[in-house]
């Protein structure tokens, strides 16, 4: 398992437990479903891209990676401005760092690989 593979299921599994210790509210369980189903897909679809056909395939698989990292950056941002009790704001804000790090090497593969 790389490095990177590494990092995006232990940021999936920490999205996990942050979602568990936030309230149920209408609201929350919404963002919690949306975020955990782009945390678990990023890294989902980075492991799919390591057994890819072709460059190509290699490529879409990362580019879908990235797409749900983005997602990722986004409800942690909502969850920050709407939560009245967010489970630990350094929780939070370290979630925040890491999806932003992962959204720039995601999307370095990406450029990378369109540019040869």
């Amino acid at each position: 398992m790389n490095n990177l593979t590494e990092r995006l299921l232990k940021f999936g599994v920490e999205i996990i437990h942050m979602s568990r210790k936030m309230d149920n509210s209408i609201e929350n369980r919404i963002i919690k479903t949306q975020l955990i189903k782009a945390a678990t897909s990023a890294g989902a679809n980075y492991e799919e891209s390591q057994g890819a056909s072709s460059k190509a395939d290699f490529t879409n698989k990362v580019k879908i990676a990235l797409k749900e990292m983005r997602e990722c950056n986004y409800w942690p941002r909502i969850i920050d401005q709407t939560t009245v009790q967010i489970p630990k704001p350094a929780e939070l804000e370290t979630l925040l760092d890491e999806s932003a790090q992962l959204k720039k090497i995601l999307g370095a593969i990406c450029s990378k690989n369109l540019e040869s």
